[in-house]
């Protein structure tokens, strides 16, 4: 087992047909919309099709999901997702749910230091981004925990029916290159 995508407590891996159900619910959350590019209810088989055509390869595919699953109990936790990959640029934008039972333990800070080692070390990424709604709070404290720069606004960004919101674009330079 790699050691590269994970530390004593998680570990970060492709996404299981088994994953399913706990995917299903997490897509389906509509509370979570807002957040996110969804905007329609996904059914199991587009999730199960989803896995099955995804080659888990980030040069081909273009993004990335991974499953975080704890070492102790192998409950998965969440899903962290390298998306908008750029190599020649190389870059990728940075996506992460950490269930609502696991939120305020530290894993989302573990899930984006291994996230960070794996795209700089490995795949040897200039920066990661994310932009955050302005009124995710929890994301936003999340992103500056792991010391992502707050560099930039796009106002107006999201729609939520007849209003707007504003999202924050975060950095992380890669200064090892």
């Amino acid at each position: 087992m790699s050691k590269l995508l994970e530390n004593k407590t998680i570990r970060l891996r492709a996404p299981e047909p088994e994953d399913i159900d706990i995917l299903y619910k997490w897509e389906n959350d509509t509370s979570l919309w807002e957040y996110g590019a969804s905007i329609a209810p996904y059914s199991r088989f587009d999730l199960k099709q989803y896995i099955i055509d995804t080659k888990h390869d980030i040069y081909s595919d273009r993004q990335l999901r991974l499953m975080v699953v704890n070492k102790t109990d192998g409950n998965i936790i969440g899903a962290v997702d390298l998306y908008d990959f750029d190599p020649f640029h190389r870059r990728a934008g940075v996506g992460i749910l950490i269930d609502t039972n696991y939120r305020e333990q530290g894993y989302g800070l573990m899930v984006l230091n291994i996230l960070e080692d794996y795209a700089f070390s490995f795949l040897n990424l200039k920066q990661l981004y994310a932009m955050i709604p302005e009124n995710n709070m929890g994301s936003r404290e999340l992103f500056t925990k792991a010391e992502y720069k707050h560099t930039g606004n796009l106002n107006e960004w999201l729609s939520k029916g007849n209003t707007f919101d504003n999202v924050l674009v975060m950095q992380k330079i890669n200064k090892r290159i």
